[in-house]
């Protein structure tokens, strides 16, 4: 059960130009529908100006996009509070549409500059990403994804890609509904190659969703797809690695994504 703290007052529904009494909280989620918005309680301010920059920057026929909605006096966060277009759907396990939804994202966001407050994150998975790049070292608990870790990374290799805003979240962040287009609904930023994040995703899908080597197979043709593949798995090995909640479920299916994707390497 929620408490009525979390519930975003009639002030903050107001100033979005909503009534208090249409509020829907949306299961697994700090998130409430009030009307045709939803509502997000904001944990970081930087982090949400800029998603809702991006969200309103993405312009891509092949995405459903929750769009930011401003207050009545143009504020996009009112007494902690954000809110964006309600886009309906769940997330499903249709592997190839979320790596070809990546594929469409990165092209959409390529321009989009650095994220000023990326570089002051200090989060399991902003941490995790330092370490599967090369750009930090620290040591990996072996029996929780550091042993596999310290194999796979021996093969690193320089990968030539350019830098962009890349989506690190989009199998769980994605959609669907029906024949519709996928919805976007959030954005977790990192500054990697935009093809990672359709390698995050496939890997996810291979770790945690029953996908198989068929679903690497099929998007081989994209640029770097072994190198980017490994730099994915090694983000996840090492964010449950540090991360202190993460269980032995999410361990054996990254031990099977990792299989998987030192046969591509």
């Amino acid at each position: 059960m929620r408490s009525t703290i979390e519930c975003p007052p009639g002030l903050v529904c107001a100033a979005f130009g909503r009534a208090e009494g249409e509020l829907e909280a949306l299961p697994d989620s700090a998130a409430w529908r009030c009307g045709d918005i939803v509502l997000k309680p904001v944990t970081d301010k930087a982090a949400t100006l800029w998603t809702a920059r991006a969200l309103d920057h993405v312009d891509e026929p092949g995405l459903r996009v929750a769009k930011p909605v401003r207050s009545t006096d143009g504020r996009i966060i009112v007494g902690g509070w954000s809110a964006t277009r309600f886009v309906p759907g769940t997330p499903e396990h249709r592997f190839d549409e979320v790596v070809l939804a990546a594929v469409k994202l990165h092209r959409a966001t390529v321009d989009l500059p650095r994220p000023d407050f990326l570089a002051q994150r200090k989060d399991v998975d902003a941490v995790a990403d330092r370490i599967a790049w090369g750009e930090l070292e620290l040591p990996l608990d072996e029996t929780k994804g550091g042993r596999w870790f310290e194999v796979l990374a021996a093969a690193r290799r320089p990968i030539s890609l350019p830098d962009q805003v890349a989506h690190g979240e989009l199998l769980a962040g994605l959609l669907f509904d029906g024949d519709t287009a996928p919805g976007l609904v959030d954005f977790v930023p990192y500054y990697r190659p935009g093809e990672w994040g359709a390698a995050i995703a496939a890997v996810d899908a291979l770790a945690w969703g029953g996908a198989t080597m068929a679903l690497l197979d099929r998007w081989a043709h994209l640029p770097e797809w072994p190198q980017l593949l490994l730099r994915a798995v090694l983000f996840r090995l090492a964010a449950n690695a540090l991360n202190p909640r993460s269980t032995r479920a999410a361990l054996d299916g990254l031990r099977a994504a990792a299989r998987e994707v030192s046969e591509v390497l």
